[in-house]
């Protein structure tokens, strides 16, 4: 009796990836509402990318052979829902590195166009004005980066060439970095007061879900500018609405609490905030990266090897 070939779920056609072993049947399924199979028959399920969490989870149910759980992003928190569904023994791997630099990229490109006055200018550009006159630079500016992973990392290489001041660093627990000290959560109410810039990169947990509150946005400097490329709700927009509002504070969001913003929600026309719409992971530095970090983890798989960014294992 010849056993039956094992099913991968993938959101990618399985032709546009090289280097996929042969050991699977590869199923494409980018969160549509029909399933291509039987789920039960998958041991390898990759999540559609950026799909509701709704969508994410609901096969995870009917998959009780399922091994494996491998997201296209580095934050998890939209299938954790899901886990309990699941057997004992399952992997869930993220997808650390595939968005580095896109995100860092946008990072830096909100810092700047903030700090510069670009939307005034491309407003003004529509209505033909001229829109000269003095705007802060990111030379000499102190910038505090927390969420010191792959991306913090990377964001702090970038920075280096734009001349800025200081850079503070801050991780859920201190360590020594390969640029300076890597300073705790805890440590955030002595840096905060000292940075012009202030960049959110850490994922959404219990711990960080509401850090950016009344407090939080009270202890930065008059002026300083706020950029969330993490996740909404690490942001508390109530008090932040009340900083832009009374001009004390700039905010740049890639993300928002709610998301995606609706429409008449305030944040759209708060002085100084600039928005752009969940797009840090978006790139064309997305789908490469993405295929060739699912070929390798798919060939250790098969291999039964260790496989790379192992988040955590159902209990």
């Amino acid at each position: 009796m010849t056993a039956m070939t094992p099913d991968v779920w993938l959101p990618f056609p399985a032709e546009e990836i090289e280097g996929l072993p042969d050991s699977f049947r590869y199923r494409l399924w980018d969160g549509e509402d029909a399933f291509p199979a039987d789920p039960a028959d998958c041991v390898f399920y990759v999540t559609p990318y950026m799909k509701s969490p709704e969508v994410t989870v609901r096969p995870l149910a009917a998959m009780p052979a399922v091994q494996v759980v491998q997201t296209l992003t580095a934050g998890i928190d939209h299938v954790l829902g899901g886990l309990g569904d699941l057997r004992p023994g399952v992997r869930l791997c993220n997808a650390v590195g595939v968005h580095t630099a896109s995100t860092a990229e946008l990072a830096l490109a909100l810092v700047l166009a903030s700090l510069r006055g670009i939307p005034g200018m491309v407003r003004g550009q529509d209505r033909e004005e001229w829109r000269s006159g003095f705007y802060d630079a990111l030379a000499d500016k102190s910038v505090l980066i927390i969420g010191y992973g792959s991306i913090g990392s990377a964001i702090e290489d970038r920075l280096v060439a734009f001349e800025c001041g200081p850079v503070a660093r801050v991780a859920r627990t201190a360590r020594a970095g390969a640029r300076g000290p890597v300073h705790a959560l805890a440590d955030l109410p002595a840096l905060l007061p000292g940075a012009d810039v202030v960049i959110l990169v850490t994922p959404l947990t219990e711990a960080t879900r509401g850090l950016v509150g009344a407090d939080f946005l009270g202890r930065m400097k008059d002026g300083a500018l706020l950029v969330n490329v993490a996740r909404g709700p690490v942001v508390d927009t109530k008090s932040l609405l009340a900083e832009v509002e009374s001009g004390r504070l700039r905010a740049a969001l890639d993300v928002t609490d709610p998301e995606p913003l609706p429409a008449g929600h305030p944040l759209w026309h708060a002085p100084n905030v600039l928005i752009t719409p969940h797009v840090g992971g978006s790139s064309s530095a997305f789908e490469p990266r993405a295929k060739r970090l699912l070929a390798r983890q798919l060939t250790r798989f098969a291999a039964g090897e260790p496989l790379e960014h192992t988040v955590l294992i159902t209990e």
